[in-house]
């Protein structure tokens, strides 16, 4: 598996999508749409891309009116290095609003918090405060880096609650790829000290409560994660055989508890990158422990399957009636 495909919307990615969709939900009913046909083969999806049958989202090139900005944050700091996000919110707040924190992907090695521009945007626009983070990557320091960057990001969020018009109870973490990895390990991981870090804000919760995992990795204890170069080396370059207690550690299922956060699961069946038996253990794991969830298992799309305006627009209606349940806005 290349590393480099660990990522949201690269272009080698959005040539790669094919289609067909089954929804499944657990413990929560929504009512999304049909899911679009989809296509036997990349080739297909290659082929209907390149034909404007499949219409691939963009990002917004300027921001619409009632949205404001708040670029280069300082969430947090390790010894000299500053980590920081983009805020996105909504210019009229009629009180304390949930805030919405997204994770880019991009195999802990490379990426853009603007990828999530397009998310953070149309949220913000509902009336969410949002914020799209950087993190270090792997080659700057490896595991658990990244997972304690994402957390200062959360206890930075909860601390400037006030400032931002942010309900300190209602915050969300949103990831796809290893950046749903990362938002899994921020949700589910809050009692575990160590994976804490010292970025700033040590005395407020990293607790949050509802996770958005778009195909991110759940367990890299399985074969496919063993094997999985980006995996070995966002784990300090140690093979499974030697650190396996990191592997574990490093895995979401292993950190889940029965209360632990609504969980929303977006994940395609001909994903090879992160296969969905990774998806589906998860969704097994939280039906076991009663935790409420809703899993779109979408039949014949691959990884980074939102780039695809179609079902992108089928996400975004997900995560608006998961939201509404989990982090509803004020009435």
């Amino acid at each position: 598996m290349k590393s480099s495909r660990f990522v949201l919307f690269p272009a080698a990615l959005l040539l790669a999508v094919t289609a067909g969709a089954v929804a499944q939900s657990n413990s929560t009913e929504l009512s999304p749409p049909p899911a679009p046909k989809g296509y036997s083969n990349a080739l297909e999806v290659t082929a209907a891309i390149g034909a404007g049958q499949i219409k691939l989202i963009e990002q917004p090139k300027s921001l619409p009116p009632g949205v404001w900005e708040v670029k280069d944050v300082e969430y947090g700091r390790v010894g000299e290095r500053p980590l920081k996000l983009d805020l996105f919110l909504p210019e009229k707040i009629s009180g304390p609003v949930p805030g919405l924190i997204f994770i880019h992907g991009g195999a802990w090695a490379s990426g853009s918090r603007d990828t999530y521009r397009y998310y953070t945007v149309k949220y913000a626009q509902r009336g969410y405060v949002c914020a799209t983070i950087s993190y270090r990557f792997y080659r700057e320091a490896p595991y658990p880096a990244a997972v304690q960057d994402a957390k200062c990001a959360v206890r930075w969020l909860r601390a400037n609650a006030a400032r931002y018009h942010v309900d300190p109870d209602r915050i969300g973490v949103i990831g796809g790829s290893a950046g749903g990895h990362l938002a899994m390990m921020v949700g589910y991981s809050s009692d575990v000290p160590e994976l804490e870090g010292n970025g700033g804000y040590g005395a407020v919760s990293s607790r949050v409560q509802a996770v958005v995992n778009f195909y991110g990795p759940t367990d890299l204890t399985t074969p496919f994660a063993q094997r999985s170069k980006a995996v070995k080396q966002f784990l300090g370059d140690k093979t499974y055989e030697e650190a396996k207690a990191i592997y574990e550690q490093a895995s979401p299922l292993t950190h889940l508890t029965k209360d632990d956060p609504p969980t929303l699961i977006i994940h395609g069946t001909i994903d090879d990158v992160v296969p969905i038996g990774q998806a589906d253990a998860l969704a097994r794991k939280l039906t076991e422990l009663g935790v409420p969830h809703v899993y779109d298992r979408l039949e014949g799309w691959p990884h980074a399957l939102d780039a695809a305006e179609v079902v992108n627009e089928r996400c975004r209606l997900f995560m608006d009636q998961f939201f509404a349940k989990y982090l509803p806005l004020p009435k």
